[in-house]
């Protein structure tokens, strides 16, 4: 990696005196050029050997770096540039550059809510202004799902530089379910974001986890005299055994066992519902057998819910039987249509 950042620096140092036509350029002198170059990048002297510049003016005049760059030799031993407005940072961008750029613009431009990148505001700008200038008439390839009108974002960048500087937090906070707001103090651990909704996950004081949504949050202090500790908390682990945000203890995973309809079990087979899936049978009708092990939650229950007829939950009975009557009263609301 040292390698390649030094010949970098080099192939700049060459590019920048290339650029001075008011001077006669030889090996010697390009080779002075980029061992001074080195020094004030590295703080140290590095030896530029004259072979190590005649490869990156070689490197240079090839395509591999996508540079062509038309460097000749006059008087037998001076080196200039043929094109004398030509410079390795005004290479022309390709078309595959153009849509690879419109598609991270579109990515980067999904993190807006975070401070980490107002810094890039700018450059997505320009690159955006670049891009559009260029390939007008280009939509975008990628289209990711999103909600401009979701409320909470306002607190991501609040809640992320918490967490990036191990600060807790006093949390105005008011559910679904309460009359009135409650007062929340809360050591910051993860920001997750599922099904188009984001959550705060920390602990209430040193008690348990909770999962709070951004959107039910009405405002937020610091708490500095706090001292901030995650406990060794992990992400990946803490939400290994679930399908959404709601965990529950360890003892709570069960095993789920599932039958789906042959129209969509190359879905479920091709995108897992879970990382534990697993395919115990397939059947002569195409459909399958598949198991996994999980918490159940609400947001399973919706998931499942979501295949409608093309799913049967087989195991355990009790979220079968669950599955069941959910689906009765669903049909009640369509009986009095049928009957009319």
């Amino acid at each position: 990696m040292a390698q390649n950042k030094n010949a970098l620096i080099r192939y700049k140092t060459i590019d920048k005196c290339l650029q001075n036509k008011y001077r006669k350029w030889t090996l010697n002198d390009l080779i002075e050029e980029c061992s001074e170059a080195l020094f004030e990048y590295e703080g140290r002297d590095i030896n530029v050997s004259k072979r190590s510049i005649q490869l990156d003016i070689q490197m240079m005049r090839s395509d591999k770096l996508g540079y062509n760059a038309p460097i000749i030799v006059y008087d037998r031993k001076y080196y200039k540039y043929e094109d004398e407005d030509y410079s390795i940072t005004n290479i022309p961008l390709t078309e595959n550059d153009m849509s690879v750029l419109s598609e991270s613009v579109e990515m980067l431009k999904q993190f807006k809510d975070f401070s980490l990148f107002s810094e890039l505001n700018g450059i997505i700008q320009r690159l955006e202004d670049k891009v559009y200038s260029e390939k007008s008439d280009q939509n975008a390839i990628i289209h990711l799902d999103k909600n401009e009108g979701l409320k909470g974002l306002e607190h991501l960048d609040t809640l992320y530089q918490a967490i990036l500087k191990k600060v807790c937090l006093v949390i105005e906070y008011q559910s679904f379910t309460s009359r009135v707001p409650s007062s929340i103090n809360l050591t910051p651990y993860i920001l997750k974001e599922y099904n188009n909704r984001w959550f705060v996950i920390g602990r209430k004081r040193k008690r348990e986890i909770l999962t709070l949504a951004l959107d039910r949050i009405i405002n937020i202090n610091y708490d500095f005299e706090k001292e901030y500790n995650n406990d060794g908390f992990n992400g990946d682990e803490y939400y290994k055994n679930t399908i959404g945000v709601t965990v529950h203890p360890v003892e709570y995973v069960e095993t789920i066992q599932l039958k789906i309809d042959r129209k969509n079990a190359p879905y479920v087979v091709t995108k897992p519902l879970h990382h534990s899936q697993k395919v115990l049978s397939k059947e002569k009708d195409g459909s399958i057998t598949v198991e996994i092990t999980v918490h159940v939650n609400y947001e399973l229950e919706r998931l499942l819910l979501g295949f409608g007829a093309s799913l049967e939950v087989l195991a355990p009975l009790k979220l079968r039987n669950k599955m069941k009557k959910v689906l009765l009263k669903g049909l009640e609301l369509y009986q009095d249509e049928e009957t009319s």
